[in-house]
C-alpha cells in the first residue's frame, strides 16, 4: 500500500507539474496577445488620429469656403437690392427682396393707388414720392459697407430707410 500511495504521490507530482506547465504556457501565450493587442491599439490609436486631424482640417476649409461663399451672396444682395431700389423703387421691389413682404406689399399697394389717381393729378405725387424714398433706399444700401448692410437690413430687419 505504501507503494501505492508512493505511485499516487509520483502520478499527483507529475499531473501537478504539467498543469503548472500547461498554465505557464496559457500565461505566456496571453501575455503575447495581449501584447499584439495593445500594439494593434496603439496602431488604431494613431490611424483614428489621422483621420480625425484630416476631418477637422477638411472642417477648417469648408467652414472657410463656406464663409466665403456667404460673404459672396452677402454682395450680391446688397448690390442688387440698391440697384432695384434706384431702379423699380417706387414698386418696392427692393422691399421683397431683403424679405420685407409687408413693406415691399405697401409700397406695390401705394403705386397702385397712385395710378388709379393719376388722373385727378394727387396720384402723380404719390408715385413720384415712392420713387423718391426707393431712389433714398438704393443710395443708401449702395454706400454702406457690405458687413453693416448685412447686420442692418438681413439680420436686424430694419424695414425703412
Amino acid at each position: 500500500m505504501s507503494d501505492d500511495n508512493k505511485n499516487l504521490n509520483d502520478d499527483l507530482d507529475d499531473m501537478i507539474g504539467d498543469a503548472k506547465e500547461s498554465a505557464k504556457r496559457a500565461g505566456e501565450k496571453i501575455s503575447q496577445k495581449a501584447s499584439e493587442f495593445a500594439d494593434d491599439a496603439k496602431e488604431f490609436g494613431k490611424e483614428a488620429k489621422e483621420k480625425a486631424s484630416e476631418f477637422a482640417n477638411d472642417a477648417k476649409e469648408s467652414a472657410g469656403t463656406f464663409a466665403s461663399g456667404a460673404k459672396e451672396v452677402m454682395d450680391n444682395k446688397k448690390v442688387l437690392t440698391g440697384i432695384m431700389a434706384i431702379l423699380f423703387g417706387a414698386l418696392g421691389v427692393h422691399k421683397f427682396i431683403l424679405g420685407y413682404n409687408t413693406e415691399g406689399g405697401i409700397m406695390l399697394g401705394l403705386f397702385v393707388v397712385g395710378v388709379i389717381l393719376s388722373c385727378i393729378g394727387v396720384g402723380v405725387l404719390l408715385v413720384w414720392a415712392l420713387g423718391l424714398i426707393g431712389l433714398i433706399e438704393g443710395i443708401i444700401y449702395l454706400t454702406k459697407s457690405d458687413a453693416e448692410f448685412y447686420n442692418t437690413y438681413q439680420v436686424g430687419k430694419k424695414p425703412w430707410f
